[in-house]
């Protein structure tokens, strides 16, 4: 069997460092997200107000993590909706899996931390009180944007979800509440399609 055949413990191909690589992208992402902001603003970009406590009461984060998971939990139950009764969706859940390839439990859950926390640091923490929550949202899925037609929706729906967990960001005034949607929503799904993927096929 030749090497990029081998398939390791917990499913996944051996083709390419795809967890590794995406774990030094998204340390890059969160360490500029924090320079950027401590630079510029003198602030953490796990605030959205100046002058905000450093850490809320436990009372408040706790609510402000209620709220993230209740967030993230209707942005599941839509998305999954829309991939299952949806042609567009579905072809856009297959195309995903294909690239993303089996994916392990422990590999989702790395990946849905690194993604969830970096993402909300540069484009909620850092980008979004420079350029509002519009702005921060457009960008947020032109990040997303791939140049395939079946892949289109996905930016789309990326920036509507920017749109969310910016609003979650302004309301509450950190990070906890649109980081824990993200962290949840990723989580769930990347584990959904590298199943499918390790399948071929969605279930």
């Amino acid at each position: 069997m030749r090497s990029d055949e081998a398939v390791p413990r917990g499913g996944e191909t051996g083709r390419a460092p795809l967890v590794p690589l995406a774990l030094a992208f998204y340390g890059a992402m969160l360490g500029a997200a924090v320079a950027w902001r401590l630079l510029i603003d003198g602030q953490s970009p796990f605030l959205a107000r100046p002058g905000a406590a450093a850490v809320p009461p436990f009372s408040l984060l706790a609510q402000h993590a209620l709220l993230g998971l209740l967030a993230g939990g209707g942005m599941l139950a839509l998305s999954r909706l829309w991939a299952r009764r949806t042609r567009a969706g579905r072809a856009l859940a297959q195309r995903l899996a294909e690239i993303l390839g089996p994916l392990s439990g422990k590999s989702a859950l790395l990946l849905a931390l690194a993604s969830g926390v970096a993402e909300e640091a540069f484009f909620r923490g850092a980008l979004q009180p420079r350029v509002g929550l519009g702005i921060a949202s457009l960008l947020f899925g032109l990040a997303h944007l791939v140049p395939r037609r079946e892949l289109a929706p996905w930016a789309a729906g990326a920036a509507l979800a920017g749109l969310l967990l910016g609003a979650l960001f302004d309301h509450t005034g950190n990070l906890l509440a649109p980081a824990l949607a993200h962290v949840l929503v990723n989580a769930v799904n990347l584990r959904w399609l590298g199943r499918a993927a390790a399948s071929r096929g969605l279930p």
